[in-house]
């Protein structure tokens, strides 16, 4: 199992515009290979930095699945216009990918 995750530092007061975009958006991830679910994630307000922690959440069979999606015009398809949504959060996303060690 591999976990992908993108943390997005949310501007405050854009929560539901960010949470719109993601509702809205076309996403082909059930017609990939390996693909197992998806979640978007809100976290802890920090309202000193003036922002709503998120992340997107997937969960691939295996890294290899993770790394042909990242490749497929499908990613690219899903990213296009990524760039358009940038004024609703802080600085850029922070991946994260995790390979499972164990579990049940």
């Amino acid at each position: 199992m591999y976990i992908a995750m993108n943390r997005f530092k949310v501007k405050t007061g854009s929560e539901q515009a960010f949470e719109e975009v993601w509702k809205g958006r076309d996403s082909s991830l059930a017609e990939m290979k390996g693909f197992e679910t998806f979640h978007l994630l809100r976290g802890p307000a920090n309202e000193e930095e003036g922002y709503t922690l998120y992340a997107s959440h997937t969960v691939w069979a295996n890294h290899e699945d993770f790394v042909a999606w990242t490749r497929s015009e499908q990613f690219r398809a899903a990213h296009r216009n990524a760039g358009s949504n940038k004024p609703l959060y802080l600085g850029h996303p922070h991946f994260e990918g995790f390979s499972a060690v164990e579990g049940a």
